[in-house]
């Protein structure tokens, strides 16, 4: 195995030699032979080990264990103490969430706050088939059948070739200790009731069941693949992409038979689940919203909207007289004109005398009022938005330039009458939004 092991980093993961990695043991079996290889083959790794406080004195044992088996060998170790129930609680998320929450933060801190490249676990060839069928029992996609990943952007995987029964052969004839972790023979947690119940009954049906699930995901990825390329050929096509958002084109969309799968494609990585509501979308109403935890996918006439969920700005910017330039929230620039050139969305004419300093950069807010240019009487910002017919990613994103409680330019938008040029005008101030 340890030959085996060497050559599969010499051709998958050659860089791996020059790098210096961080080696996730938590003190059981798999995680014992992935350190006991890696010393084996000298690699620049320190060791991180996770105390979820989980299970009293035997989280502990293990927080111990490690400890003094990377002090024999000389091998630097990190170690967290984690208080995972009171966080599971806090934020109403499961232990199994939250402890792998915590887990890759950390590991990810210690990354940039050491040098150091690559995480690696010690996931295995018997998880890969477990999370395959985790995944197909809730419902997936594709992707979801292709089981772990050997590589996640800094997280490497490298005994995914090895089976568990591999690992636990190659731990006994090398004299390997580890530690049992009591949690893994209860069959509480579905990952457990696969592994104790499920796979040993599909084994019975076909002893090289593992030896299938490694052909079929090699199937699958290649069956993904190819809908990637398809996905991104129609991508490039209907969709736009600008201000940290996609608009989709629904006339273009719906001419696809599949059109259903695009969205599936393009929207599953912002963490969309509600897929007959997303789907519904295209013969909804204007206006209707779906929600995933991190963005909104949004119906907008003739087309859908996805941009990330915003918090509400509620800092206040100020421009002091005679500031030239602004960089924050917006790029502005302010200087005096000796007449009035063409006024545009970007680029006002104000009389300076009615300004009241220093100006304020805020959000707009329900019950905002202002008096367009041009027009008689006030109007609410949210009505000008509406006949303006401003989409509601806009509407999130738009700026008010403020002299004490008075609007003096939507900004980008539409300037206030209120503070326009007249015969009486002594001192011209022209403000441009830059691109």
């Amino acid at each position: 195995m340890l030959q085996q092991f060497e050559n599969h980093i010499r051709k998958n993961f050659p860089f791996l030699k020059e790098k210096r990695l961080l080696v996730t043991v938590s003190g059981g079996i798999d995680s014992m032979v992935l350190l006991y290889l890696c010393h084996q083959l000298q690699l620049n790794f320190a060791a991180a080990h996770c105390n979820f406080q989980l299970r009293g004195d035997e989280s502990d044992g293990d927080e111990q264990f490690v400890r003094t088996l990377c002090q024999e060998l000389h091998i630097p170790v990190f170690v967290e103490k984690f208080v995972t129930e009171a966080f599971a609680a806090q934020h109403k998320l499961s232990i199994q969430v939250v402890a792998r929450k915590l887990r890759y933060d950390w590991f990810e801190t210690i990354l940039q706050n050491h040098d150091y490249d690559y995480i690696l676990t010690a996931h295995h060839l018997d998880d890969s088939l477990e999370t395959f069928l985790i995944n197909f029992t809730r419902g997936t996609g594709l992707d979801g059948l292709t089981g772990i990943p050997e590589q996640n952007d800094k997280i490497i995987r490298p005994l995914l070739i090895f089976s568990r029964e591999e690992i636990i052969t190659f731990a006994k004839e090398n004299k390997v200790p580890w530690r049992e972790d009591s949690s893994n023979a209860t069959d509480k947690y579905l990952r457990n009731k696969l592994r104790h119940q499920i796979i040993p009954a599909l084994k019975e049906l076909n002893s090289g069941l593992l030896q299938s699930f490694e052909k079929t995901t090699e199937h699958l990825k290649q069956a993904q693949s190819l809908v990637d390329d398809a996905s991104l050929i129609v991508f490039q096509n209907i969709v736009e992409e600008a201000d940290n958002q996609l608009k989709i084109n629904i006339q273009e969309l719906i001419r696809y038979k599949n059109h259903n799968a695009y969205i599936y494609q393009w929207l599953k990585p912002m963490g969309f689940t509600d897929w007959t509501a997303v789907y519904d979308l295209i013969d909804a109403q204007s206006g209707k919203q779906v929600f995933s935890d991190t963005h909104v996918v949004l119906k907008d006439r003739n087309h859908l909207i996805v941009y990330p969920i915003q918090q509400v700005e509620e800092t206040v910017y100020l421009i002091k007289q005679n500031q030239a330039d602004v960089k924050v929230p917006l790029k502005m620039t302010f200087c005096k004109a000796e007449a009035v050139s063409v006024q545009t969305t970007n680029t006002i004419f104000v009389d300076e005398a009615k300004l009241q300093f220093p100006l304020q950069v805020r959000k707009w807010q329900e019950g905002d009022v202002f008096y367009p240019l041009g027009m008689n009487g006030k109007k609410k910002v949210s009505k000008f938005f509406k006949d303006e017919k401003t989409a509601l990613p806009d509407k999130l994103n738009t700026w008010l330039l403020c002299s004490e409680n008075q609007i003096v330019w939507i900004i980008g938008k539409r300037a206030d009458d209120r503070f326009k040029i007249t015969n009486q005008t002594t001192s011209i101030l022209q403000i441009q939004l830059q691109e």
